[in-house]
């Protein structure tokens, strides 16, 4: 089923599903109309006598320069083949087609000027699977994701390279492919094509997708660890959660206290005879730091819900038919949010390693194993598995170090303050990426521990282990363990481990 863009504002889970998922997009007439609008306002001031920056005039820090309108196209190309300037390693199939579908939203809003034939090709393009390269670098996050747009738009003229039907190849045999006119951009149109925050935007839904999913992880892989480590339910307490009503907090406590409901394990230690006082905080305080990354998520949600409302592009074209310079371009709201989640996942990551490391530690564990090998001495069990989780997690930490904050002066200090919302954004995914290797590698270690304890795991966590089972085997002599760690978090990647907890994201 298509999904329509011109009426309302994209969801994030309709920017997953169509750069994700493949669903192809149709384009309301309400959309189109809008759009004409706007295109005629932009013709009449192309005959002003009067300059209008951006559609005759230079750009950045040549806006006080007239262009003849026998140059104009001219300079349309010029802004786009110049600012086709990314370099490093290719950025996702996924975050490419997140730019080209959010691009062309904010181009149906009617607030860009840009022309119906533009915004169809666009569209185009996104139902053909045509994905122009772009490169890593390349955007400071304020006008806008300007290289990595521009190659989008340098493809739209036909020019570049994209990738096509699973093959590299020039964008001009793409479109002619696919049955698709490359565009001649008219005034205004090069600035309408990459003046956005739009990759910026795409990354921030793709996480927030991703963290619903190892949000429950976590839940998921600290109970898992409560009940492997002989650790008590009693702190997860509804009333207790009510003392200090987050409400992150509180989803978080509920989910690990009904995971560990009816469990055999969680039973069997308690009375008199358990003479521990309280758990360990890795263990007692994971609602407390998993609540702090649900909030986070939460409001970078409504951030995200804000910015799919929103046209961003300069010089707008306004409801009254005026043509304004502004600051909306500006990355400052959605790199904050990114960097805000990057900080509060690596804070779950740590978490998660710790409790790995007790299972791990003869003298915390509790009656297993040295690192849970089957013949300690001779085996070495899942010491490294630890290393690896170690090593992510630090490198967790760095990534947490806020991009936002920094800013390089560009274009002869017109644009003397920026954002840094895409780096951002490419650091928050590699931290998604590796907060789900992380928990991965905890789930993996539970699951061990608590089948090598007498009683049998809960229902719900007994449920995940067996799942777990049948791609990744249980105690037994050393094998190679990266491949049941990448098989593990496919188990993650996949959704499986929440399903079989029965775990649902609110």
């Amino acid at each position: 089923m298509s999904i329509t863009i011109g009426d309302a504002p994209l969801t994030r889970h309709e920017v997953v599903a169509v750069v994700r998922a493949g669903e192809t997009v149709d384009l309301s007439s309400a959309g189109l109309e809008r759009v004409d609008h706007a295109r005629r306002i932009i013709d009449d001031l192309a005959n002003d006598t009067n300059p209008h920056y951006g559609i005759s005039t230079g750009f950045g820090a040549l806006a006080n320069t007239q262009i003849a309108p026998a140059d104009r196209a001219a300079l349309q190309r010029s802004l786009v083949r110049s600012h086709a300037a990314s370099s490093g390693e290719r950025v996702e199939n996924e975050v490419v087609r997140g730019l080209m579908l959010l691009r062309l939203q904010t181009l149906m809003t009617g607030h860009t000027g840009a022309r119906r034939a533009t915004v169809e090709l666009y569209a185009g393009m996104l139902n053909a699977g045509i994905v122009p390269h772009v490169r890593e670098y390349g955007s400071l996050g304020c006008s806008g994701d300007l290289a990595p747009l521009a190659h989008i738009a340098l493809a739209a003229m036909g020019e570049g390279a994209v990738t096509y039907r699973g093959r590299d190849v020039p964008a001009a045999d793409a479109l002619a492919d696919a049955g698709l006119a490359p565009v001649q951009l008219a005034e205004k149109e090069g600035l309408a094509l990459i003046n956005g925050t739009d990759g910026m935007l795409a990354m921030l839904c793709l996480a927030l997708n991703d963290l619903e999913r190892l949000l429950l992880t976590a839940d998921l892989t600290a109970a898992m660890s409560v009940e492997g480590l002989l650790g008590t339910d009693a702190p997860f307490a509804a009333d207790l959660m009510a003392m200090r009503p987050h409400p992150g907090q509180a989803a978080s406590a509920a989910n690990i206290a009904a995971l560990l409901q009816g469990s055999p394990i969680v039973a069997s230690h308690k009375g008199p005879e358990d003479t521990r006082v309280q758990d360990a905080y890795s263990l007692r305080c994971a609602p407390q730091v998993h609540g702090t990354a649900r909030d986070t998520h939460a409001h970078a949600a409504r951030v995200a819900v804000v910015e799919l409302a929103s046209a961003i592009d300069n010089p707008v074209v306004t409801a009254d038919g005026r043509v304004v310079s502004n600051g909306n371009f500006h990355g400052a709201p959605v790199a904050v949010v990114l960097d805000f989640l990057a900080i509060a996942i690596a804070d779950v990551a740590s978490m998660s390693e710790r409790r790995t490391d007790r299972f791990l530690d003869k003298s915390r564990s509790f009656g297993l194993t040295p690192f849970l090998a089957a013949d300690p001495g001779v085996d070495s069990g899942l010491m490294i598995a630890q290393y690896t989780q170690a090593g992510i997690v630090s490198e967790m930490k760095r990534l947490a170090v806020p991009a936002s904050v920094d800013s390089i002066p560009s274009s002869a200090m017109q644009e003397d303050h920026v954002s840094m919302g895409w780096g951002a954004a490419r650091k928050l995914r590699r931290a998604v990426d590796g907060l789900q290797r992380v928990l991965a590698i905890e789930l993996m270690t539970a699951a061990r521990g608590t089948e090598m304890r007498e009683d049998p795991a809960g229902e719900r966590t007994g449920r995940v282990i067996a799942g777990l089972r049948e791609t990744v085997d249980g105690v037994g002599p050393d094998r190679v363990l990266a491949d049941e760690i990448e098989a593990t978090v496919q188990f993650v990647a996949s959704g499986r481990a929440v399903e079989e907890a029965q775990l649902v994201f609110s």
